[in-house]
């Protein structure tokens, strides 16, 4: 029966076992040694030798907390294996399985001014609000919530690998156990799309046969309140190449000839999003599945966080139409990456490059196909008067048109989201608001995962724990982790270790 929203928020009051503060407490020096050390470790998907080093380095810590750990191969040697281990529980009458990723994005380390990204330091604040490196602290030492931890992947995704494996440390200290058979599924390139997890998935079914997913990933909400979120937004990104003269050419002599692929990549990209930030291109937004009446409701039950939000960025106007971030985060979104075309600042030369270059992303909701969605950003393209390919284009070709876009797509899935009334939904938010009264539960988060694979391959729902600092700084440079939030997310894993069904 699909629940309203109503009736989940009279729920997600049923009491659960608390969270195990005191053990986190008392072993936050420890926790703090372990995770650094496992930060120290460079993740980046593509470096398949040092992802198998943190693979193996994580089951090692999972063997010391006797979860059978095993890694799950792929197809081949480059695949990088997913992490699976398990705690039985003699007469459960249900399987859980508790997710999160310990890959993480490319760096470029000289925009690093914390740290280098993988030899992680400790600050006494965030380092724009003056934080400063003290050494890790040894037992017994104060430790301030509010320090931050700074280094690749701190908040995305090794938190909710540290807060798992911590977990199940503070439930065997008290003597406790999971109210489920708990099984434990850390993956090793999400941040690259996740393009082998469907395989994945498949090869090893049986293992992951459960009754629901547990995601610990992404970001608390601007007001510090933890997300219970049912849903993630899909997502495809793209490379597009324009091209100019065959070389680069002196801009005095030719630059006002010569078509300059700098200028027509900003016209390009302009003419993608008007000046209130919607997306222009044909049908965008026709593919939508609306939010229903409780969806809502459940995003309008949301504080407003916008104002001390853009006041911590520095924004003078927002995208939108002055409407709440919490919707827009409900609708799909463009995005531009990075541009480039020749160099600037000192670096500068008087030239028309040859070429210019921008990735772009987009976010996509229920109802959008990602490929779908890619086409009609092509055929945008074809109506500003481009040839498009999706290979470099030949001589010829450049010669015969007046405007050639190489524009090429990389991977892409799809959104996917667990109704409000779900069983699950209720269980996890109930378990969550024990600890959190202010937690927030959302039809769908910002970000992405490849959430929609576990419906289709394992027909399995998924809920989402969002539990890092919002001011993380995931995905860039001089990333971070607030040490308060990595406790409340040893509690909450905890608490939904010990969840029993809502009544």
């Amino acid at each position: 029966m699909r629940w309203g929203f109503m009736a989940l928020a009279a729920c997600i009051a049923a009491p659960v076992a608390a969270a195990p503060a005191d053990w986190v407490a008392a072993n936050q020096s420890k926790i703090l040694a372990e995770y650094a050390e496992l930060l120290a470790i460079p993740n980046v998907a593509s470096d398949i030798p040092n992802i198998r080093r943190n693979a193996d380095h994580i089951v090692g810590m999972m063997r010391t907390r006797g979860l059978s750990p095993r890694l799950l191969e792929g197809s081949g040697p480059t695949v990088p294996p997913a992490i699976y281990g398990e705690w039985k529980v003699p007469g459960a009458k249900r399987t859980l399985i508790l997710y999160a990723h310990y890959d993480g994005q490319p760096v470029t380390p000289e925009d690093w001014k914390s740290t280098a990204p993988f030899e992680p330091k400790l600050l006494t604040a965030r380092l724009d609000k003056g934080g400063k490196e003290i050494p890790l602290p040894s037992a017994g030492t104060k430790i301030d919530p509010d320090w931050r931890l700074y280094g690749r992947s701190a908040s995305d995704d090794k938190a909710g690998v540290m807060a798992i494996l911590s977990a199940v440390d503070a439930l065997k200290a008290e003597g406790k156990r999971p109210a489920f058979n708990l099984k434990i599924f850390f993956e090793g390139e999400e941040e690259a799309g996740s393009p082998n997890l469907g395989d994945l998935l498949k090869r090893h079914k049986n293992m992951l046969q459960s009754d629901g997913w547990v995601i610990f990933d992404g970001p608390a909400h601007q007001t510090g309140a933890k997300q219970v979120v049912l849903g993630v937004r899909g997502v495809l990104s793209a490379d597009i190449i324009v091209y100019g003269p065959s070389r680069p050419l002196h801009s005095g002599h030719y630059g006002n000839w010569a078509p300059n692929p700098a200028m027509m990549m900003s016209q390009l990209l302009a003419s993608m999003k008007d000046d209130s930030g919607r997306v222009t291109v044909a049908g965008f937004y026709d593919d939508v599945t609306p939010l229903t009446a409780a969806e809502k409701a459940a995003v309008a039950a949301v504080p407003n966080g916008d104002a001390a939000l853009k006041d911590d960025l520095f924004l003078g106007w927002t995208e939108g139409g002055k409407r709440p971030l919490i919707e827009l985060t409900h609708e799909p979104s463009l995005n531009v990456d990075g541009v480039r075309s020749a160099d600037v600042g000192e670096k500068a030369r008087n030239v028309v490059p040859s070429t210019a270059m921008a990735t772009i992303d987009m976010r996509l909701v229920a109802g959008n196909d990602h490929q779908r969605q890619f086409d009609k950003v092509v055929a945008h393209i074809r109506k500003q008067g481009y040839f498009v390919t999706d290979k470099d284009p030949t001589p010829n070709e450049r010669r015969q048109h007046g405007k050639v876009a190489k524009v090429v797509k990389h991977g892409g899935y799809n959104a996917e989201r667990t109704p409000l009334g779900h069983p699950l939904a209720r269980d996890v938010a109930a378990a969550v608001r024990t600890v959190h009264a202010d937690a927030v539960v959302l039809p769908s988060l910002g970000g992405s995962l490849p959430l929609y694979l576990l419906r289709e391959g394992l027909s399995a729902p998924s809920v989402t724990l969002s539990l890092a600092n919002h001011d993380n700084s995931q995905h860039a440079e001089d990333e971070n982790l607030r040490l308060g939030n990595l406790w409340d997310a040893i509690g909450v894993a905890a608490t939904v270790m010990t969840m029993g069904p809502v009544r």
